[in-house]
């Protein structure tokens, strides 16, 4: 398994993900995706919102601000509870987990530790021109609390029957103490989150639905199985309105990982909100005449996270005529690039371009022509490009090109008007 140190220096050479402000050297906890690593993000939220929005009947999307009302927070408990423990060494004032200090003394330069203290995660900021107490606001630190407070509005006007689930995708803020591994855990992330909303009798139906659907939705990203499992929480793990929790976990070079969460929450969330708001959130069944607080199934699934697990599970180190190759292995339909095109001389640059721009209407394809033929298989390997072809002086004449198949290696001739039939089955999910 790759290591990350790796990883890492692999994802900034091919321009998948630097550290932000990195000429300013760089602020912990903060990562920018570069043109290869979007491309790979796009493809991972694209899928999901597919899957759990467009294909399905009972599931609608919003798009929600950053910032809501501060006493959405409150409502949520995130104000009064949503904190880790924290502690400082006084001598060199770093600052720790405390859950990741066993000994006593600083592990940094063995100076004495602060008393534990709670740190709340969320990040405050101030609406308006007056910087006070009435100003104070908060980045969000999940994308769902703005679901809830939306329920009705998307219910009434979408004329949406329970069971129905409401999706998002947006970009979360949580100031970790010590953000570590990568992606993995970061002050600023892209979430996923799906709240279904069903009646109480039904919700623990759903749940189960719920926990397969979305195992096998990883499985659609071409990870592989064996580096999946789903982990139940035992009972004491549970919050105390949750009916159940399992999590999608992924063995990463750290260990096995949370990817999401799928939680029966019961009624919890609208209560809150009908409590601190004082509106009503309640649902009123036509057919059966009862009104009644609906139960919530959420899926929680972080995309930065997933990036890192494909980016994980697609990495391999080749030997070729005694040269290392290194393979990024993406399903083709994830790849950031799924067709790269190559003139086999730079006089042939007229013609390749016209097949790449033809290409690129259809998939997502790439015009290279810097450097040798090798070198630039080998740069398309380790960007995980699955198909690239080449036309050469023969193409002239044969109005063929060759395209090589990153995985075998293999190479086979192909009638450039034929490409785009060849390539659609190869690289369609």
């Amino acid at each position: 398994m790759v290591d990350m140190e790796t990883l890492t220096s692999l994802c900034k050479r091919r321009g998948i993900i630097f550290q932000s402000s990195e000429i300013y050297g760089g602020l912990n906890g903060f990562w920018d995706f570069g043109p290869v690593g979007v491309e790979l993000k796009r493809r991972v939220k694209e899928s999901w919102w597919q899957r759990m929005v467009r294909s399905r009947d009972d599931v609608v999307g919003i798009d929600t601000s950053i910032i809501a009302h501060p006493r959405t927070w409150i409502a949520s408990g995130h104000v009064k509870s949503f904190a880790d423990p924290m502690i400082d060494c006084k001598k060199c004032k770093r600052r720790f987990r405390a859950d990741d200090i066993s000994e006593k003394k600083c592990p940094e330069c063995g100076g004495e530790l602060t008393d534990v203290r709670q740190f709340n995660l969320m990040f405050e900021t101030n609406v308006g021109a007056v910087k006070d107490n009435s100003s104070l606001a908060y980045l969000r630190p999940e994308t769902c609390q703005s679901i809830f407070t939306q329920f009705k509005n998307v219910q009434l006007i979408g004329r949406k029957k329970v069971p129905f689930g409401i999706a998002q995708i947006g970009k979360a803020f949580r100031n970790e103490i010590t953000p570590r591994n990568f992606i993995f855990r970061s002050r600023e992330f892209e979430q996923m989150e799906m709240e279904f909303f069903c009646h109480d009798k039904e919700s623990s139906t759903w749940y189960e639905y719920w926990v397969a659907e979305r195992f096998d939705w990883f499985k659609s990203l071409g990870i592989k199985e064996k580096g999946l499992r789903l982990r139940p929480h035992a009972k004491d793990e549970l919050a105390h309105y949750a009916k159940g929790c399992t999590d999608v976990e992924f063995e990463m070079p750290f260990g096995w990982s949370e990817m999401e969460g799928i939680a029966d929450r019961g009624n919890y969330d609208l209560s809150q909100h009908i409590e601190h708001s004082g509106k009503d959130l309640d649902y009123f069944d036509d057919a059966t005449k009862e009104k009644y607080v609906p139960n919530v199934v959420e899926t929680s699934v972080g995309v930065d996270r997933t990036c890192l697990a494909i980016l994980v599970d697609a990495y391999r180190e080749e030997e070729v005529k005694g040269e290392k190759r290194v393979v990024l292995g993406f399903a083709p339909h994830i790849a950031p690039v799924q067709v790269a095109v190559f003139p086999l001389s730079s006089k042939l640059s007229e013609k390749a371009l016209t097949i790449h721009h033809e290409l690129r209407k259809h998939f997502a394809s790439d015009f290279d022509e810097a450097g040798s033929i090798g070198k630039r298989y080998r740069r398309h390997d380790e960007v995980g490009t699955p198909f690239c072809v080449t036309y050469d002086f023969d193409s002239e004449n044969d109005h063929k090109v060759t395209i090589r198949d990153r995985d075998t290696m293999v190479q086979d001739r192909i009638a450039i008007d034929q490409l785009e039939n060849y390539l659609a089955p190869l690289i369609s999910p």
